[in-house]
């Protein structure tokens, strides 16, 4: 990679066709990739190395404007290194550590990667995206109702998909749901029923994972990007139309579930995980008593407790990324690791009406992204591959918003300067 300090607004040149066919075939393969991660090496590793590979081969550039991006994820692995430097004898600890670090690339890779030719590598990412989240959903719902053998697929009586844990398995097809679910309010009739189609077979999967945490993102992640929408919109038809879809979908997923609230299997878990007197939230050393306990321990320990050490003292982990943060890297990654995240989330507001070809992608990654961000106060997202999925769509994204910005004003300074000199003449 080569760094370029003055042409952080050029496009890039157009790659040779067999390459860029290649590229985006792992592209695809990528984001298919990430929904299949009960397997290791995961699929997502094998495409994610053979991309970087591929992509720095033939032509890969690292810019000034993704700087701050790069010396914030440093900073954050390196408390988490500094704080485990003592317990590297551990090979969980060395795996942790060396994880933490890969993601960080993935993320640096992938806001490389968008921020050169936008346009079609979205496209096969977020093609890959939803075939990963519709077999994910598949195997889903067959391991739920038990037409795999043993608990293939399903954890705890729940779907788990091709995830190791139901709760990260929702939270992963939330973007999908939300990519299908613009389909539907917004493109043509042959491309909205077939993405009606997807976003119910993902929406039951998600359901049957039975997490709250999930259900809720869902819900309010695309009441969030529907408000955008609307507010984006260049006609007040457009805008009719997501009301009209978005009361529709309400009423067809209210109806779904009434009927499969009929089930009593379906039925006792629904109320069972949609009550809010959960025992593993309660008390001191319940989820939001570690918070508070967890909480107080990082303000006296500079250093950390070390990566994986916090469920050694309490019952469970700190299911919450920033506590996490703190007692895993200590003050350097409890500070660098909310300012990274928050960093990007402030940064996304500026670009949300800015109008790109990509602006729409962009609503639903910032949309999943930002609800993810919220989720990780109650639960561990640190090590979640699609949430450095998407940081790094979103910093390759503000990268390409400003070079689309510059290219479109530069256009206007010239056609403008040919048409004084037009007058003039």
């Amino acid at each position: 990679m080569t760094l370029h300090a003055s042409s952080d607004y050029a496009y890039a040149a157009p790659a040779a066709p067999a390459v860029a066919t290649l590229q985006h075939a792992l592209l695809w393969l990528m984001g298919m990739g990430g929904a299949i991660v009960f397997i290791e090496p995961s699929p997502y590793e094998i495409a994610a190395l053979t991309s970087v590979v591929v992509f720095a081969a033939t032509g890969l550039r690292m810019r000034l404007a993704f700087m701050p991006l790069a010396l914030l994820l440093f900073a954050v692995n390196l408390g988490y290194t500094i704080c485990a430097a003592s317990l590297l004898d551990q090979q969980p600890i060395v795996y942790w550590i060396l994880t933490s670090w890969y993601m960080a690339i993935t993320a640096i890779f992938i806001a490389l990667v968008i921020s050169e030719n936008t346009v079609a590598r979205l496209h096969y990412l977020r093609s890959g995206l939803i075939a990963g989240a519709v077999i994910a959903s598949l195997a889903g719902i067959a391991g739920y109702l038990r037409l795999t053998p043993g608990e293939l697929f399903t954890l705890y009586g729940r779907a788990a998909g091709t995830f190791k844990d139901p709760n990260v398995f929702g939270a992963f097809l939330v973007l999908p749901a939300l990519f299908c679910l613009q389909s539907v309010v917004s493109d043509g009739l042959g491309r909205t029923l077939r993405s009606t189609v997807l976003l119910g077979v993902i929406s039951l999967a998600l359901l049957l994972a039975f997490s709250r945490a999930a259900w809720g993102l869902l819900a309010l992640t695309a009441a969030f990007m529907l408000l955008l929408m609307m507010m984006t919109s260049q006609t007040n038809r457009q805008r009719s139309r997501i009301v009209i879809m978005a009361i529709g979908a309400v009423v067809a997923v209210a109806l779904i579930l009434v009927i499969l609230l009929q089930f009593d299997f379906i039925r006792d878990m629904f109320q069972q995980r949609a009550s809010f007197d959960q025992k593993y939230d309660e008390g001191r050393f319940g989820r939001f008593g570690r918070h508070l306990l967890g909480a107080q321990m990082a303000l006296d320990l500079p250093l950390g407790i070390g990566p994986l050490q916090f469920n050694k003292l309490f019952p469970e982990d700190t299911h919450n990324s920033y506590l996490n943060a703190f007692m895993s890297g200590g003050w350097i990654s409890g500070v660098f690791y909310p300012a990274l995240v928050f960093t990007t989330v402030f940064i996304g507001f500026r670009y949300i009406f800015i109008r790109t070809p990509w602006q729409r992608p962009y609503l639903a990654v910032f949309s999943a992204y930002l609800g993810t961000v919220g989720e990780a106060f109650i639960i561990d997202t640190d090590h979640w591959r699609h949430f450095w999925l998407m940081l790094g769509l979103m910093w390759g994204l503000f990268v390409a918003t400003q070079r689309h910005v510059a290219t479109v004003r530069q256009a206007a300074e010239l056609d403008l300067s040919q048409t004084e000199g037009l007058h003039a003449r």
